[in-house]
């Protein structure tokens, strides 16, 4: 499995901005998922973003697209979350994920198609 750590969580006002960083251990072959996923208080897991490769196919949750931006830097083996226009909503642990060699058999948007996770990083948004 791939290590990987993320940062760049914190306190911010509805409105406002922060950016994700996750650095993932080794190389990951451009075929690689990268994706984020978040977990609020008392909440099941649910997906944010993934992209695939660089410049790859990239898929967004419906209550993210057109606010949040995944991407990611291959030769670093880093995936980037770029949040805008936060809401108290988007509160939440969020946690990067790498499917190293992406099957198939699971949507890209299930827990079950990555098989590495981070520690997660706390996002938390005052209104």
């Amino acid at each position: 499995q791939v290590q990987l750590v993320e940062s760049g969580g914190g306190l911010v006002q509805a409105g406002g901005s922060l950016r994700l960083s996750c650095a993932a251990s080794g190389r990951l072959s451009s075929g690689a998922l990268m994706a984020w996923f978040r977990q609020g208080t008392g909440e099941e897991r649910e997906f944010v973003a993934t992209m695939r490769g660089s410049g790859g196919s990239i898929y967004y949750a419906d209550r993210v697209k057109g606010r949040f931006t995944i991407s990611r830097d291959n030769a670093k083996s880093k995936v980037y979350l770029q949040m805008n226009s936060l809401k108290p909503e988007d509160t939440a642990v969020y946690y990067c994920a790498v499917s190293s060699f992406y099957s198939g058999v699971y949507s890209v948007r299930s827990l079950a198609a990555y098989e590495s996770w981070g520690q997660g990083t706390q996002v938390t948004v005052s209104s």
